[in-house]
């Protein structure tokens, strides 16, 4: 009785371990590349509360000021695509269609890569 007390209690402590590994960085796009881009968390836009992701752990900084700037940038151009600057650096921004949900995406002529997701 003991032991299968154990077994179980074993079992389902490996189960919640397995449910409490980090999780992926979401796909954004359809297409493969895409999919396949690193990024890292960054934290939570302040105004909307939606997840900010940037492509590399070191931009996630700027990658907040940017998502910050196309918040308010947007709020005003319902869905068309908007144009920001953060610091010296020109972003271009847009909603884009995720699988299976939308996304925003702010990128750079030089391949920066900020995402905002739900």
């Amino acid at each position: 009785m003991m032991r299968s007390i154990m077994t179980g209690t074993a079992a389902g402590l490996l189960g919640a371990a397995a449910l409490c590994l980090g999780t992926p960085a979401p796909s954004f796009a359809g297409t493969e590349g895409a999919a396949r881009s690193s990024v890292t968390y960054c934290g939570a836009d302040k105004a909307t509360g939606l997840a900010v992701w940037a492509e590399s752990a070191g931009s996630c900084a700027a990658a907040l000021e940017v998502a910050s700037a196309y918040t308010k940038a947007a709020s005003s151009k319902s869905g068309a695509p908007a144009t920001i600057s953060v610091g010296e650096t020109t972003w271009t921004c847009q909603e884009r269609q995720g699988d299976p949900n939308p996304y925003r995406e702010c990128v750079t002529d030089s391949g920066g890569r900020v995402v905002l997701t739900s």
